[in-house]
């Protein structure tokens, strides 16, 4: 008899994104007219069409694949060269912050890393996460074994859940205890919030002081317009030592369908064995990226290298104010439908409550029948989700205008 990893069984019903489409795919069977006016602002993917500079560039790519003297075979694990310099002069050395070419991994989502960099962290870490959570840090953990059952409430023991509300602005303080890893995520997914140039360093200052290191997922970064936020967290003097970065081309280039990532692990950042000797993460990193991992295809990162030309920054910034715009009609809709409003200002997601008395799901299911529209359930995010939810701006124009106007007629 072959043992299974009996964490999974641990994991709850379901994660967040298929019960939604179990739901929303009852609702179409059972209401054939109403699914077809069906707008969906859940999921966070991206709708319009890549850039002309990917376009370009994926044609030139495949031609060069079509060639015996310009065939690529397998690429560098790591990625091309050409790709990690792109991402280091433009993302990193333009801002003045000192990222090495080899310091940056190229990946298939960030998504995957956010999991995958537990293979080079230790079960014997204390881990923090935010409340509300993309659930992706709280179920790669539950799958590596890293909590006990889920209780009454849905929280995994073994987790400390830093809670992140209306009273904070949704970026937690740093906590008396200590802890050794913390998912932090700015602009936030699911709520919209920012952090700011002095909550980031005080968390930089806790995990310095802590020996501790911060996941710090920025996949939504490009939508940062208010010149006081950072970018990035290597922004904070001492974040080299104390943090990895997580980078995504899904929701500034449009990649959700080609999937091309990078993960940020600089030299400097130390973890402790279990003897108390301090050893380097990034060769650990590297080993796990070209044992697990055959690369990025050759195309996608030739795709990936257009978006930082000049055309492909003029057209992923009219990509960016799209969805801005679009978070800025569905932000007003919802205020206008006399809910209290988050988000939606340096990011594509907005943070809306629920009137007094309704639930989450109570939420999202009225505003699928009644208004024909999937959103996002807070509670799918952790306990502190509850009683408020999600709606994504990544839609066209008439769809979000269109969203506003169904929020606005809801009779709660």
């Amino acid at each position: 008899m072959a043992y299974l990893n009996e964490h999974y069984l641990k994991l709850k019903s379901g994660y967040l994104f298929p019960e939604i489409a179990r739901r929303v795919n009852v609702f179409c069977q059972d209401n054939p007219k109403a699914a077809q006016h069906l707008i969906r602002c859940g999921i966070g993917d991206v709708t319009e069409p890549l850039p002309p500079a990917v376009i370009g560039a994926l044609h030139q790519a495949v031609d060069e694949m079509s060639r015996r003297e310009t065939f690529r075979g397998y690429g560098p694990e790591q990625g091309y060269e050409f790709l990690r310099e792109a991402i280091a002069q433009n993302d990193y050395r333009d801002r003045g912050l000192e990222i090495a070419a080899d310091e940056i991994f190229v990946s298939d989502g960030s998504k995957c890393d956010c999991g995958n960099i537990l293979d080079v962290l230790g079960h014997q870490n204390r881990i923090g996460l935010m409340d509300p959570v993309y659930p992706v840090y709280v179920d790669t953990n539950v799958m590596a074994g890293h909590t006990a059952a889920a209780d009454e409430s849905g929280a995994y023991p073994g987790l400390t859940y830093l809670p992140c509300g209306p009273g904070n602005g949704f970026v937690p303080q740093p906590p008396p205890e200590r802890l050794d890893i913390i998912y932090l995520c700015y602009p936030n997914n699911p709520t919209g919030a920012v952090a700011t140039r002095e909550q980031l360093s005080a968390w930089v200052n806790y995990a310095s002081k802590n020996q501790a290191i911060l996941l710090y997922d920025a996949a939504y970064e490009a939508y940062i317009t208010d010149p006081e936020i950072p970018h990035s967290i290597y922004e904070i003097p001492g974040a080299r030592e104390c943090a990895i970065e997580f980078r995504s081309f899904s929701k500034n280039g449009g990649f959700t369908g080609l999937r091309c990532a990078f993960t940020v692990v600089p030299k400097t950042l130390l973890a402790s064995t279990g003897n108390g000797q301090s050893s380097s993460l990034h060769p650990l990193w590297l080993r796990r990226s070209s044992t697990k991992f055959n690369g990025v295809s050759y195309v996608v990162q030739r795709a990936a290298e257009a978006l930082y030309t000049a055309d492909g920054k003029t057209q992923v910034r009219q990509l960016i104010d799209h969805y801005l715009a679009n978070a800025s009609v569905l932000r007003e809709g919802a205020r206008a439908a006399g809910l209290e409003v988050f988000g939606g200002v340096n990011a594509p997601y907005i943070w809306a409550q629920a009137p007094r008395g309704i639930t989450s799901w109570q939420a999202f299911d009225s505003i699928l029948h009644e208004a024909n529209v999937v959103i996002t359930p807070g509670a799918g995010f952790g306990r502190n989700g509850e009683g408020f939810f999600r709606v994504s701006a990544f839609n066209s124009r008439a769809n979000a205008e269109e969203v506003a106007r169904r929020l606005q007629r809801l009779k709660w």
